[in-house]
């Protein structure tokens, strides 16, 4: 094994205190040293996949206190699945935004580089964390680095927007702590593998209270229905590349507390019902508003709420096909969105607006940016052979080896309706004039690299399946092993 799973909390958390001092010696390592922090834990990451998936998960303990009194770490092949994903989706955002806008000089830099190591340092240890108070702690970091983010820029509608962010973050963290006090007044434990093992204990009252307070606080950040009231106003008034930062990244970390609760913590019956509910009324309300949107962000915004229910679905049919569905969902939103963002945002580079209008004509102009626009589209709406093709295939079988039949029927109309909203902004960037007061920006080089390197991708997947499949079916077996995620973690002395 090399290296440990807590130098991804460690080191990101040390960048980030020691980019203002860096500024100091040279104004260019603010953007330099993030990126190396990145590339180093992508290897990282990489390496301990391959160890994980050969002999199992790796329980980091903090300090020398053993669980469940201790701190621990858990990188398995679930969680270091979707660290490894979430890594390299921080370097592509690290990559687009090196000189996403030229005139940014060196405090603005500072500050956005230093809060986008934090909320990587967040959302990291959300999904390695074994504790659910550490867990709560971590929330705290992504979300104030996200509010942060949120009101980067001045002079727009940014304050409100962060605004209503901290608003229901505020919520989601008094939430938290509610269903944290409840469970430790219950069973007298933080750590998660021992609740597991404990929560047969707890009355039925009990149990149902702190779900369902733990879904209400997680869900904000997840953008379940109707807790997502921040996030198109967020998306639409972030710099671009924190849109796919909080799309690829945050609401990922989100997804996997909400699911480890429900999978390993919690035995409530009607627990996998609730998540299907939960995710269709998203999916469908998310799509429905998407496809009346005006402006660019905002219709990538909503979609990729519509997305997460699907995701939500996915993991309700409580089946190993099903996690495997929703892991591979996971994954091609987290490329296919972040692509979407990056691209859209040179396509409305010059608006305040974002309105999909001022994208007319702009192949003409910005053909690798349409293109890889247009890539995204066919992606996420799931034509073959791109990425998102396979994803929602494993969906459709999932949910007719569980009998859901009207599911796949509600699934496929919505599906519909995303074609046409996504289709209609192909067709404005390629078959309408240019409006004349719209000015087109080309992207930096590192702009067109990471825009590349994600389009790339989902070729790659589309043709190839087999290169994920693999380590997702692996992941999907962990998180079913509920007795064995406990066995590992309680048995280290």
């Amino acid at each position: 094994m090399v290296g440990t799973p807590v130098l991804f909390v460690a080191i990101p958390l040390l960048a980030a205190f020691l980019i203002p001092l860096l500024g100091m010696i040279w104004k260019e390592l603010v953007r330099i040293v993030p990126g190396l922090v990145l590339i180093y834990l992508l290897i990282l990451a990489v390496n301990l996949m391959n160890y994980v998936t050969v002999n199992g998960p790796i329980v980091e303990v903090i300090a020398g206190w053993a669980p469940p009194i201790g701190i621990n770490l858990v990188f398995s092949t679930f969680s270091g699945f979707l660290v490894t994903l979430m890594v390299f989706l921080g370097l592509i955002v690290w990559l687009y935004s090196y000189r996403f806008k030229r005139n940014v000089d060196y405090e603005p830099a500072k500050k956005y580089f230093l809060l986008l190591m934090m909320l990587i340092t967040g959302s990291v240890g959300i999904v390695l964390t074994g504790d659910i108070f550490n867990m709560f702690v971590f929330i705290e970091i992504t979300g104030i680095s996200g509010y942060a983010l949120t009101a980067f820029y001045t002079g727009r509608n940014s304050a409100e927007a962060s605004f209503k962010y901290i608003f229901l973050g505020s919520l989601a963290s008094v939430f938290l702590l509610l269903a944290i006090m409840i469970i430790y007044s219950q069973l007298g434990t933080l750590n998660m593998a021992d609740i597991a093992s404990k929560i047969h204990l707890m009355k039925p009252a009990y149990k149902v209270a702190s779900l369902i307070f733990f879904i209400t606080a997680l869900g904000i950040e997840a953008e379940i229905f109707p807790l997502n009231g921040w996030a198109p106003d967020a998306y639409s008034e972030a710099p671009g590349p924190v849109g796919a930062a909080f799309a690829g990244i945050v609401v990922k970390a989100s997804i996997y507390a909400i699911i480890r609760y429900v999978y390993t913590i919690f035995d409530l019956s009607g627990s996998y019902d609730l998540l299907i509910i939960i995710g269709m009324v998203t999916l469908i309300i998310a799509e429905t508003l998407a496809i009346r949107q005006e402006k660019l962000k905002r219709m990538l915004a909503y979609s990729s709420i519509g997305q997460m229910g699907l995701v939500f679905v996915a993991f309700g049919f409580g089946t190993e096909e099903g996690v495997f569905a929703a892991l591979f969902l996971m994954f091609n939103h987290a490329i296919i969105k972040s692509l979407l963002f990056l691209s859209g945002s040179y396509l409305v580079y010059n608006s305040k607006e974002k309105y999909i209008s001022e994208a007319n004509g702009m192949a003409k102009h910005l053909p690798i940016t349409s293109l890889m626009f247009a890539l995204g589209a066919f992606a996420i709406v799931g034509l073959p052979p791109f990425a998102g093709f396979w994803s929602k295939l494993a969906f459709l079988t999932a949910a007719a080896d569980s009998n859901m039949i009207l599911i796949m029927v509600l699934v496929l109309m919505v599906s519909v309706v995303e074609l046409v909203y996504y289709m209609r902004v192909v067709n404005r960037i390629y078959f309408f004039k240019k409006e004349e007061n719209v000015e087109a920006t080309r992207p930096t080089y590192n702009g067109v690299a990471a825009m590349l390197v994600l389009g790339a991708i989902i070729l790659i997947v589309g043709f190839a399946p087999d290169t994920v499949t693999d380590i997702l079916h692996k992941a999907s077996a962990g998180l079913m092993d509920k007795t064995q995620y406990i066995h590992n973690v309680l048995s280290i002395k």
